[in-house]
């Protein structure tokens, strides 16, 4: 069962997965499903929280797996592409981006959580996935599992809590899981945070690897504007023919207010345009969001970046991810006259794009 404050609408399309412990859980498991009965081929996008409060979310992400050798033909070189260039994560032999140390894990990396001084955290979920298909084949069996270290602290392991997606279609097997971290996260604050064992696949093939996490954080600091905020996830193979909407209604919003957008998305390559994310507040057109690393028209385009604040560090931090996409977006004009919803739609050209999760925080009328 999904944790939020109260009765919330369900929406749109997407999904995540589920397995069981390595060693000693980060809590009790009694709430987490049998993993034979856990998966789900598709999940669509749903609200997992939701609140108005004086605060915002943060995100702290990275990937899992990098190029290793020289692209083929025409391809730019490994180090080129990590650092910015164009290229392809089917381009490349993939492997895995593991930088803890500890010879018992065999992927590992960090990213930052950067809390404002004075907030409280309310509401917190770690998100990883994947592909197991490249030049190996991972079992999905540890799709919901992975290992959790916060900062200066030792691994925990942790269960997926809820329904997780996996889908074996265009070449790549695909999943998607998460779990509740508020605790760990309230305790443990702001930081350089690790997140190791996450189940993807290695080696080279059309479909490419990919796959990384994100922590998203929902914070109060009674400092900040009062805002609507929101977390939704599902997990789906995104195409053009079929647009699913996410939407959140019953809202106040401000005129010329600010807001923001945070999309978790799997496979996406850069330089390939035909994908956008756009949102209506229910007053005026549709509004095209730029990706904070590109153009309207290629929001899917292998970063993890955030548009109109320091982006948190990362370790590593290449600039170009190679398959995954964590970023940021404001939503700037799209909030000029206020409305009372908001509806995002997530459209690809492709249907070997997958969509992951996608939060929002923006400026109420008071």
């Amino acid at each position: 069962m999904r944790n939020t404050p109260g009765p919330l609408p369900r929406r749109a399309i997407a999904g995540v997965l589920l397995l069981a412990a390595l060693c000693t859980p980060l809590r009790a498991e009694a709430t987490v499903p049998d993993p034979s009965a856990a998966e789900a081929r598709r999940l669509p996008f749903a609200e997992r929280y939701r609140a108005t409060q004086h605060g915002g979310i943060v995100r702290a992400a990275n990937t899992s797996i990098t190029c290793r050798a020289a692209g083929a033909g025409a391809a730019p070189s490994c180090p080129a592409v990590r650092a910015g260039g164009k290229g392809a994560n089917g381009d490349f032999d993939m492997f895995y981006v593991d930088v803890d140390r500890d010879p018992n894990t065999y992927n590992s990396s960090r990213a930052e959580v950067r809390l404002p001084g004075g907030s409280r955290v309310t509401y917190a979920r770690l998100y990883w996935g994947g592909n197991l298909r490249v030049g190996e084949q991972k079992p999905p069996k540890d799709n919901g599992r992975v290992l959790v270290a916060e900062p200066g602290g030792q691994y925990k392991a942790l269960l997926a809590d809820t329904v997780v997606g996996h889908r074996t279609a265009h070449g790549a097997d695909a999943f998607q899981a998460s779990a509740d971290v508020t605790e760990l996260v309230r305790d443990s604050g702001s930081g350089l945070w690790t997140v190791a064992q996450v189940n993807v696949a290695m080696g080279r093939s059309a479909a490419g690897a990919w796959g990384g996490w994100t922590l998203v954080v929902a914070y109060e600091n009674q400092a900040e504007p009062l805002r609507h905020l929101a977390v939704w996830d599902g997990f789906d193979a995104l195409n053009s023919r079929t647009v699913p909407e996410i939407r959140l209604g019953g809202l106040r919003l401000a005129s010329k207010g600010a807001g923001r957008v945070g999309l978790v998305a799997y496979d996406g390559d850069r330089g390939r345009t035909g994908d956008s994310l756009t949102v209506s507040t229910g007053r005026g057109a549709r509004t095209s969001l730029a990706g904070p690393g590109g153009p309207r028209d290629d929001v899917l385009n292998s970063t993890i970046a955030e548009a109109g604040a320091p982006a948190p560090e990362r370790v590593p931090s290449y600039a170009h991810t190679l398959g995954y996409d964590s970023d940021v977006f404001e939503l700037g004009n799209a909030l000029r006259h206020g409305g009372d919803h908001l509806a995002f739609r997530l459209v690809s050209q492709r249907d070997a794009a997958w969509a992951g999760a996608l939060f929002v925080a923006v400026d109420a009328r008071q």
